[in-house]
């Protein structure tokens, strides 16, 4: 029996990394038209959280919903309805900190706030307040490899119910010492919205399979440095393939033994 192969458009796309700014900024860096230049990325203020809640998220929360409404912007789907999928490789790196050094000492009483916020699902808890969305939400932590377990979750859903599926991975680094054990070079956030149609906008069609190919590396050394660095990263070949408007074949990393093929159609 063949590999079962599985199909949707990106009609939108969102990111958030160190000297890639956003997605307008990234697409000419990463199509090699203009050269790559590393920076502390930036994380903006999420307006679209109650006051309240924007005064209690932390930097993995306001990253996912940063990438997540850039690529929403992009088509025009009701956030309300539209299903999602959050990925990330761990919680927040800095809450976990904070919450580390809170049990090491003599006062061992953590915050339900900061401890709700460290969790890996947090993110689609806030986008549903930010969104009043009220259509699924699945969170998922696949460690190096939740990029593609996101993506392959999402397109399942695509091809499965025939609907636009937002998803969104991400991780922020950790403070020393866990930065020690987990070293992650910055935070790094990547958003697609899957569409079963093609819409006037798309990108791109893609079919996801699975594969034991190698990986394709970046052609710059430090966007390669960034891809095998972050796993968010992971999602780089693929969006230098988007930013070129090129079709062909991609394969990406998964897991230890498994990576994931992309075949892309370019649609612009």
């Amino acid at each position: 029996m063949p590999p079962v192969a599985l199909t949707a458009h990106i009609v939108g796309i969102g990111l958030a990394g160190p000297g890639l700014p956003d997605w307008s900024a990234a697409a000419p860096i990463l199509a090699g038209e203009r050269p790559y230049q590393p920076a502390p990325t930036v994380l903006p203020v999420i307006e679209a959280l109650p006051p309240a809640e924007r005064r209690r998220t932390g930097s993995t929360v306001r990253l996912a919903l940063a990438v997540a409404q850039q690529a929403l912007a992009e088509a025009a789907i009701d956030p309300t309805t539209l299903s999602t999928v959050f990925a990330s490789s761990g919680a927040d790196g800095a809450l976990c900190h904070e919450i580390c050094l809170t049990l090491a000492s003599e006062e061992r009483q953590i915050s339900p706030t900061r401890f709700h916020n460290s969790v890996h699902n947090a993110a689609a808890g806030y986008w549903s307040i930010a969104m009043k969305a009220r259509a699924r939400s699945n969170a998922l932590c696949a460690f190096d490899g939740s990029f593609a377990a996101g993506l392959l979750e999402a397109i399942a859903q695509v091809a499965v119910d025939g609907v636009p599926v937002l998803l969104a991975a991400y991780e922020t680094a950790y403070p020393e010492p866990l930065h020690a054990k987990r070293p992650l070079p910055d935070a790094f956030g990547v958003a697609l919205l899957l569409d079963p149609r093609p819409g006037a906008g798309a990108h791109a069609r893609i079919t996801v399979s699975l594969t034991d190919d190698a990986a394709e590396p970046m052609p710059q050394a430090p966007l390669e440095a960034l891809r095998t660095g972050a796993p968010a990263a992971r999602s780089l070949p693929l969006l230098r393939h988007l930013a070129r408007a090129q079709s062909g074949a991609v394969v990406i990393d998964y897991l230890e033994n498994l990576r994931m093929r992309i075949e892309v159609s370019a649609c612009r």
